[in-house]
């Protein structure tokens, strides 16, 4: 069992759950519930049982061989038959045991012992079966440092479907395509849960900056967030919507938010008035149809009503204000970005989305300096070879290249290596190139009768 502690994932609690703890945390993995109070300033890579009441503790380093390694063992499992009766301990035995306090390497010897069969299998059968009923009945949890590794193959066998079903292998080769490395100043477009743009992040180790590009409302940073990121590396990232590219290239995109902004406050501070203005009324209609020991109840509720107002009021104050802060904030850093997109000086384009490419990319390319490298990722190859068909089209691109990731990990042993059974099919595809300059002409003939740049080049030079 392996958890990666993303960012801020301790907070205090009101609720204690046992004295001498810090946290009072409880987290909930893979069906186990558990406290990571003692796994605070413990190093990376620490190994912990899980003891009763969900409480860690560090494990101490076992001797080699700890669960029995049986110098018994056969030639071959021809004659071994799977019918559930090799096991002598049932299932009632076994929760005996863990009532008994006996811990998960101890329930596993007792597994051993008690079954007819173990001594009879070949050595590499007997391994094989220790590791799953360890992995069964011991309670192991390893912290392990967050990384784009880590994360991608946590993401890709529990929700693949909200990274685009992008393997660790096919984001390493973006990685690697889209020569990311620091000093850089990269445009990332992702819908993988924010998973592309931590890689990016991790790579530039924060040196450069990077601009992303936003679909709909806001940027969707869940992955980025578990990468555990300083707070001088979220000085690089930038946002910017997606939906303004037109504007920012045509240069209609104006920023006048300001005034708007103080309008809607007016407006909603003349509405709190007149909400205020509204209860009394209310209040004294109320006094005229009711007797005087109503009259009397009414009058202290009315002073309680007048302060809750007046509290009401104060609360709505403060989030029309803080509402004002983060628009201003906003709109502070989309004119960084602006500017950074305005310089049309990008080192790198990585582009990882569920949307049709080609409009995205024959946008954004315009924001990238010649000579830089660009990455597309899809699961589905058709909309890349469309984009790659309007690429050719448009020029200012070369070394186009389409090509399907593969993987195929093998079990390496002694007496024993073959690939392993269970892989994934397919890791995706990717489409990269290399931006160049592009000069400006008049069409020609050629290009009126809707040639590929490439070969428009080779027939002038044909004719010349």
């Amino acid at each position: 069992m392996f958890y990666h502690a993303p960012k801020n994932t301790l907070p205090k609690s009101k609720n204690p759950i046992k004295k001498g703890c810090q946290f009072y945390r409880k987290i909930i993995f893979e069906k186990q519930w558990l406290f990571l109070d003692n796994a605070v300033g413990q190093p990376y890579g620490t190994t912990f049982d899980v003891i009763a009441g969900g409480v860690l503790q560090a494990q101490k380093p076992r001797p080699a061989g700890s669960v029995q390694e049986s110098k018994e063992a056969g030639v071959d499992n021809r004659n071994i038959v799977d019918d559930g009766r090799s096991q002598k301990l049932t299932r009632d035995d076994i929760e005996t045991l863990k009532e008994q306090g006996l811990k998960g390497q101890e329930i596993v010897q007792q597994l051993i012992d008690n079954s007819t069969t173990f001594r009879d299998k070949t050595e590499f059968a007997q391994e094989k079966y220790i590791k799953k009923k360890k992995k069964k009945y011991e309670n192991i949890v390893t912290i392990v440092k967050p990384s784009a590794r880590v994360l991608a193959q946590m993401y890709h066998g529990r929700e693949p479907g909200k990274i685009c079903h992008l393997r660790y292998d096919t984001l390493g080769q973006m990685l690697t395509l889209g020569n990311i490395h620091a000093g850089n100043k990269v445009i990332v477009f992702e819908t993988c849960a924010g998973l592309v743009l931590g890689a990016v992040m991790e790579r530039l180790g924060g040196y450069g900056s990077v601009i992303q590009m936003c679909p709909g409302g806001g940027p969707v940073r869940a992955a980025t967030d578990s990468f555990g990121f300083p707070e001088d590396f979220y000085e690089m990232l930038h946002e910017f919507p997606l939906s303004k590219v037109n504007g920012l290239l045509d240069g209609s995109l104006v920023y006048s938010v300001e005034e708007k902004s103080e309008a809607e406050q007016t407006n909603t501070l003349d509405d709190c008035m007149q909400t205020k203005e509204e209860i009394p009324d209310q209040c004294d209609l109320v006094n005229e149809r009711n007797d005087q020991d109503e009259e009397l109840m009414e009058t202290s509720s009315r002073e309680e009503q007048g302060k809750q107002d007046k509290g009401s009021s104060n609360t709505q104050d403060s989030k029309v204000q803080d509402k004002r802060v983060k628009q201003e904030e906003k709109q502070r850093k989309e004119k960084i970005a602006a500017a950074l997109l305005r310089e049309k000086n990008a080192d790198g384009l990585v582009i990882a989305s569920r949307f049709q490419p080609s409009p995205v990319v024959l946008s954004l390319l315009k924001f990238v300096a010649p000579s830089r490298p660009f990455v597309i990722y899809s699961q589905h190859k058709e909309p890349l070879i469309e984009c790659y068909t309007k690429l050719r089209e448009r020029g200012g691109v070369i070394s186009l290249r389409l090509i399907e990731t593969w993987l195929r990990q093998y079990q390496v042993l002694p007496n024993r290596t073959h690939p392993k059974l269970l892989m994934s099919g397919g890791g995706g595809y990717i489409l990269s190139g290399i931006t160049v300059e592009m000069d400006v002409e008049k069409p020609s003939e050629t290009e009126k009768s809707g040639e590929p740049a490439c070969k428009r080049l080779k027939i002038q030079h044909a004719q010349d």
